[in-house]
């Protein structure tokens, strides 16, 4: 945008009190994130629901000049305002102008789900290719497609615009502020179908959108949709894409089992490696071959631009309950297939019981009975012990679902019932459609209540499990260590999603953090580093794998076993020195090391090593001798037992800088968080832990004054300055306070002011634009990252992450 007042007053028939030459660049519609206000307007959007005219004052409070309103208020001087009939249609009709002006190529994209996440997966394909400009978040609506293409600019060559509806002749509308000229159809699902009569009715009203489009690309798999796009649509160019293969695009090989996709392309063949087989990213990813390919990009860079795609947030979250019970909260969005994805993300936990939380599907009210067998028949083969149901609708089918089955009116009358309170170890699954805002019982059911919260980010973690698998022979296995509350993301929650996704070991240092998780159901085999003396009945009884590095060791772990009557080969882990001289056989015990192990009943699961400089460098001949002590002393050890253990050594900077000494299974650590030192394949790699909090209160401390304890900081002009509750109580050392670190504050870092507090901190906001209460601050994930933070720290990683207080609350994501 870049209109002067007296322009947009003709574009759109409205009335001018003011300056009528001032220029106007960007549109407010919402006083709390006005981020700046120099050529800006602030619109007062007046809905069935709300008026934004309670909002005027606040705008012009932040410094807004320029108010969009339906109605003229005269108390307010030196405002210019622009007077419009219908502050919807204004918005609207400046956004239908400003389009047909752009002379962008755009993409269109509507359909019941994966709007958002193509949108955002097209821009990032695209954004290198062609100055691009898209809808942020998900603005889409009869409000959102408006803001949404105010956006472009002359400098813009391409525009993706998400398009949404709910209700029939929305469509119509929209279409007529924006006319794509390719036009993209997702799956369509039952989001909004009670607001149509029949499906046929709610797919005429999408495919509106495309009546002036050149191109449309479309899921296929739909017979409906087909039939319906082919019917009306015949002279236009039509391109399916869908799992089956009556599609012009579709997988041509077994997407379950093969290593590699390969994609049918109108007869040319794109072969890519497998990341994800759930069926919606897959179909997404047709989609997106489709329009890169309408786009004119190449194969090649098609490949490698979906290697390189990044997970769009779509959050599941998992935080601790009380009463050891997990809590999933999924209130975000209600439909069949997003009940789906909740159910399939509860099975990766293996707590005996569970119980589920469910509200209404609002928008699905035509054959509701069809709709609700089918949710009862999903949430039947779950098994759940209790099934709480919120909201008139679902309660009318209350008997189909087999488990103990309440019904409430509400949220509110859920929470006074105190069922939920009463539930103990188990997985409680909250799944709900925002309006009956069932985030209140995530708050009831939450352990900490903290806002200082440690998000896990369990699509990354996977994500970099796979990466450093890829480097890797199939035969392989991994063992991924979970020691110190696995680096203090969670130990419980890490171990089962890594055994829902098939890791062969985990590693822990001390045998209580074994045992912890055997009673919580983990049976994946789990080494015991430093197993401690008085602790061999302990491993023994819960079935644990202990490392041996002595003779001393080897006896009294042998005499323990005798005496349990353990009458098997009872697995042990050979670990040898190769240089580190930490803990280990050396070369010269070897002999009487085989002699000893051949007399007992023991049975060596594993030899092993470590390499203490793998991840630097300079110390690169120093591991090649590492990795030569090794291979010589495990071989020697082998041909005396006379059988052959698995044999392991690299970690992770092992891994990505020493593959060819993989051997027959790799150890990975702080790698599956998304950290390497090599600056080339951090690249590659995903940021797992996000530290966030949020800003309690804002002062302005004048010059003289000061701040925190011993007045270590005392500005010399008035400065805004920013109180956080997180502190070394929380992980946060000391030594970083005093202006010495940062934390990032709106994408802009804040330096930290004053001594760090047991509980608190300051910060420097002053620099910060339109920052206030309750905003969002990261102590470390992208600005700053976790190496950056642990820069300011002098320390590495590892003790940033194990030092995290474990009354921050953890929040385990799901995208």
């Amino acid at each position: 945008m870049n209109y002067t007042i007296n322009q947009i007053a003709d574009i759109t028939n409205a009335k001018i009190i003011g300056n009528e030459n001032l220029i106007i660049k960007n549109i407010a519609f919402d006083s709390r994130i006005i981020y700046s206000t120099k050529n800006t307007a602030f619109i007062a959007i007046n809905t069935s629901k709300n008026s934004g005219e309670k909002f005027i004052e606040s705008a012009i409070d932040r410094g807004i000049n320029v108010i969009i309103s339906e109605h003229h208020y005269s108390q307010f001087e030196n405002i210019t305002w622009i007077i419009v009939e219908n502050s919807v249609e204004f918005i609207q009709k400046l956004a239908k102008f400003h389009f047909k002006n752009s002379h962008i190529k755009s993409i269109g994209i509507t359909g019941s789900n994966g709007k958002t996440i193509l949108k955002e997966w097209l821009y990032q394909c695209l954004w290198n290719e062609f100055p691009t400009v898209k809808s942020p978040k998900s603005f889409n609506s009869q409000i959102g497609l408006p803001l949404s293409l105010l956006q472009i600019n002359d400098t813009h060559k391409l525009g993706i615009f998400e398009v949404g509806i709910s209700k029939p002749n929305e469509m119509e509308k929209l279409e007529n502020i924006f006319q794509p000229q390719i036009g993209l159809l997702t799956h369509i699902g039952t989001a909004h179908l009670a607001n149509f009569k029949f499906e046929e009715d709610l797919i005429d009203e999408k495919i509106q959108l495309f009546k002036d489009t050149e191109v449309i690309i479309y899921n296929g798999d739909n017979p409906l949709v087909d039939k319906k796009l082919n019917d009306l649509y015949s002279s236009k160019k039509l391109i399916s894409y869908g799992l089956s293969d009556s599609n012009q695009v579709y997988f041509k090989n077994n997407i379950s089992k093969d290593e590699k996709f390969v994609v049918h392309y109108f007869g040319e063949e794109i072969s890519f490696p497998v990341h994800q087989r759930d069926e919606a990213t897959l179909t997404n990813v047709l989609a997106l071959i489709t329009v890169l390919k309408e786009l004119g990009i190449e194969n090649q860079n098609i490949i490698e631009k979906i290697n390189a795609l990044k997970a769009v947030e779509m959050r599941l979250e998992a935080i601790e309950g009380q009463k050891n019970n997990i809590v999933i909260n999924d209130s975000f969005n209600l439909d069949l297939d997003s009940l789906k994805t909740a159910l399939q993300f509860l099975n990766e936990y293996k707590k005996p019981k569970k119980s589920l939380v469910l509200t209404d599907i609002v928008g699905v009210n035509s054959n509701s009975k069809k709709l609700y067998d089918e949710v009862s028949e999903l949430v039947n083969e779950q098994k759940f012990d209790s099934v709480f149901l919120i909201g008139d609708e679902i309660s009318k089918f209350s008997d189909l679902f087999k488990a103990k089955t309440y019904t409430f009116i509400n949220t509110q009358e859920l929470i006074d019932s105190k069922y939920l309170t009463e539930i103990e170890n188990q997985i409680i699954l909250l799944k709900g459609a925002r309006k009956f805002e069932i985030e209140k019982v995530k708050d009831l059911l939450e352990l900490r209540k903290h806002d200082t919260v440690l998000e896990i980010n369990l699509n990354a973690l996977l994500h970099n499990i796979n990466y450093h698998k890829s480097l890797l022979k199939p035969t392989t296995k991994m063992m991924a260590m979970v020691k110190a509350n696995a680096y203090g993301l969670g130990s419980y929650e890490i171990s089962e999603f890594l055994q829902h996704h098939h890791i062969d070991y985990l590693g822990v240092a001390f045998v209580d953090e074994g045992v912890e998780l055997r009673k919580k159901g983990i049976t994946v085999p789990i080494v015991v580093m430093n197993p401690e003396q008085h602790s061999y009945d302990t491993v023994i009884q819960y079935n644990l794998e202990p490392e041996i590095y002595s003779f001393r060791v080897l006896e009294l772990f042998y005499e323990a076993i005798q005496k349990s009557g353990y009458d098997k080969n009872y697995p042990i882990h050979i670990k040898l020195e190769t240089g580190m001289h930490r803990l280990g056989f050396k070369e010269f015990e070897l002999d009487q090391l085989s002699q000893t192990l051949n007399k007992t009943s023991l049975k060596v699961q594993s030899i092993f090593s470590h390499l203490s400089s793998s991840d630097m460098p300079t110390e690169k001949e120093f591991t090649l001798r590492q990795l030569e002590t090794f291979e010589k002393n495990s071989s020697y050890l082998i041909e005396k037992l006379g059988y052959t253990p698995i044999r392991h050594i690299l970690n992770s900077s092992g891994i990505t800088s020493y593959t060819n000494h993989q051997y027959d299974m790799v150890r990975i650590g702080i790698g599956m968080l998304g950290e390497s030192p090599n600056s080339e394949i951090q690249k590659q790699l995903q940021s797992v832990v996000s530290f966030k909090t949020v800003i309690s209160q804002i002062s302005l401390v004048e010059n003289g004054e000061s701040v925190g304890y011993s007045r270590r900081f005392k500005p010399n002009q008035a400065t805004k300055i920013a109180t956080i509750p997180v502190g070394y109580a929380d992980g946060i050392p000391r030594l970083i306070g005093n202006q010495i670190g940062n934390v990032g504050v709106n994408k802009t870092l804040a330096p930290i002011v004053g001594s760090i507090c047991m509980d608190m901190m300051m910060i420097n906001v002053d620099h910060i634009p339109n920052v206030k209460e309750g905003d969002t601050v990261t102590v470390f994930n992208a600005k700053p990252s976790l190496k950056e933070f642990a820069e300011y720290c002098k320390t590495i990683t590892y003790e940033v992450l194990t030092s995290i207080s474990p009354r921050v609350k953890r929040i385990y994501v799901k995208d």
